[in-house]
C-alpha cells in the first residue's frame, strides 16, 4: 500500500486517520495542506475516485464567501477555483493508488488492507 494523507496539523480527523494507520502499522506519507496542497493529477484522481467536486468541499469550511462562490459560479470554473482555493476541501483526503477518501472513513479503509 502507498498511503498519503492529505490534512492540516490541527485537524482532528487528520490526527484521527494518521492514528488509524500507526496503530495497525502501516506506513503513510503525511502531506500538510497549508504547506503544499494536492497537485492537478492528484486533484483529479481524488475527484473520480469519490464521485466528484461536491462530495470534496466541505460545507463546515470557515471561508463561506468562497463557499458561496464556489457554489454559483459555472460548473466549468468550480474545479479550477477550488483547486486554486483548496482551504474549502474536506480533510483528510487519504489516497491509496486510485482509490481515495474524504473525511475520516475507517471502515473504507479496513477494506483497503
Amino acid at each position: 500500500m502507498n498511503i498519503q494523507i492529505f490534512g492540516t496539523k490541527k485537524s482532528q480527523d487528520t490526527k484521527k486517520a494518521e492514528r488509524f494507520f500507526k496503530e495497525r502499522g502501516i506506513k503513510f506519507q503525511s502531506v500538510d495542506m497549508k504547506e503544499k496542497g494536492l497537485s492537478k493529477g492528484e486533484f483529479t484522481s481524488v475527484m473520480q475516485a469519490v464521485g466528484g467536486l461536491d462530495a470534496m468541499i466541505d460545507p463546515g469550511c470557515k471561508d463561506k464567501d468562497l463557499l458561496a462562490l464556489i457554489q454559483y459560479i459555472a460548473e466549468e470554473d468550480k474545479v479550477q477555483k477550488v483547486l486554486e482555493n483548496q482551504s474549502v476541501l474536506r480533510l483528510p483526503i487519504v489516497r491509496n493508488g486510485r482509490q481515495a477518501t474524504v473525511g475520516y472513513q475507517p471502515d473504507v479503509w479496513k477494506g483497503w488492507q
